[in-house]
């Protein structure tokens, strides 16, 4: 199915048009009981008639129904839990990021914990998907903005042919094909993802690089790979490095086309030029892609491509294992996305920081500043 129509998405967009709307007696229906709480099935048939009955939304009949002694002790207690919860999501609603109040629902009301209890063979890519979900509302000025968006997508969907531009993530392409596909977000931290290396390690890595080869060979003509310098991330600009599977790619099979981005950029930058031109920039990462750079020596893109780009450019960082660091081991460090942490060892000016919220990284020293 669409993204949109995954029952884990369905479900988070009911608990954020229900913290929108209390009328939404849809979405209220959906989530009253997802995950599990306590409530039961014949409860909710019994709040839904009393609301058709007096002609009130099912969240106004809830309320009622919580008060009254026509539900059990337990399902009474459930019911008035969810309602609380409901309550102060929508006094959050004035204060938290939506992408951060999405985030906050989620696990408040058990549905990660449920999905990460759930031993099928969809669970993780469940997980994934909101994960997907939350960083993508980051684009978005306000809930209702998303909401919006949502909606319109929905319509499009409802009303689209298969002449369109189809939009989904690596685990649901898996097996079409399509002539063009583009894979945005290539950086560290988002593909491969940062969680699923921390919670499963060498594995979790292993699987995101399957996920590469599966995005790169559902095009039997061309794919073309992007990543951004900066990124908004539950609503903080954060810098980003490229991925790892960037450097991993075959270089006869590469044109980097980008007039702009992390490798220079200035005047008389060849169109085409990439990572491995005019000076050793350096991926951070002993990567077979950048060993067989190395090995062949390269020092510019394409032959042939000689079109002088005008502008100017900026070069976040240099991986540079000749260079003398500023930090010694020890030594306690801030970083700007993973907080504070200490320096464990030193490797030119490329750091091991062990964070005390983010775990162990490895970082570029000029993105962390004394603590």
């Amino acid at each position: 199915p669409r993204f949109f129509e995954r029952a884990e998405i369905r479900d988070a967009h009911a608990y954020l048009r229900l913290v929108q709307s209390p009328d939404d007696d849809l979405a209220f229906e959906r989530i009253v009981n997802t995950p599990r709480r306590g409530i039961g099935d014949t409860p909710v048939q019994k709040l839904l008639q009393l609301a058709r009955r007096a002609g009130v939304s099912a969240f106004a009949a809830a309320r009622d129904l919580a008060r009254s002694d026509d539900l059990t002790p337990r399902a009474r207690t459930a019911l008035g839990v969810f309602l609380r919860d409901m309550g102060r999501w929508r006094d959050q609603k004035a204060t938290l990021p939506h992408a951060r109040l999405t985030e906050t629902i989620l696990e408040e009301s058990g549905y990660i914990d449920a999905l990460r209890l759930d031993k099928g063979p969809t669970s993780q890519t469940r997980l994934e998907n909101l994960k997907e979900l939350v960083q993508s509302m980051g684009a978005f000025e306000s809930l209702e903005a998303y909401l919006e968006h949502v909606s319109l997508v929905m319509d499009l969907d409802r009303g689209g042919g298969d002449d369109a531009v189809q939009i989904m993530t690596l685990h649901s392409a898996k097996g079409l094909e399509f002539p063009l596909v583009f894979l945005p977000g290539w950086e560290e931290g988002v593909f491969p993802s940062q969680r699923s290396m921390d919670e499963t390690g060498e594995k979790g890595l292993e699987e995101e690089r399957r996920l590469a080869y599966v995005g790169l060979t559902r095009a039997r003509e061309e794919a073309r790979i992007s990543f951004a310098a900066n990124r908004q991330v539950y609503g903080r600009w954060t810098s980003q490095l490229p991925s790892r599977f960037v450097d991993e790619l075959p270089l006869a099979s590469v044109e980097a086309a980008s007039e702009t981005g992390y490798y220079g950029g200035g005047p008389g930058l060849r169109e085409g030029a990439s990572r491995w031109d005019e000076v050793n920039y350096g991926s951070g990462y002993d990567s077979p892609g950048w060993k067989r750079a190395q090995a062949r020596g390269y020092a510019g893109g394409p032959p042939g491509r000689t079109r002088v780009i005008e502008g100017e450019g900026r070069l976040v960082a240099i991986s540079d294992p000749a260079a003398a660091s500023a930090f010694a081991p020890g030594e306690r460090v801030f970083h700007q996305k993973f907080g504070y942490g200490a320096v464990t060892s030193v490797e030119g000016n490329k750091l091991t920081v062990a964070f005390e919220k983010a775990g162990e990284k490895r970082v570029i020293d000029s993105f962390v500043e004394r603590g």
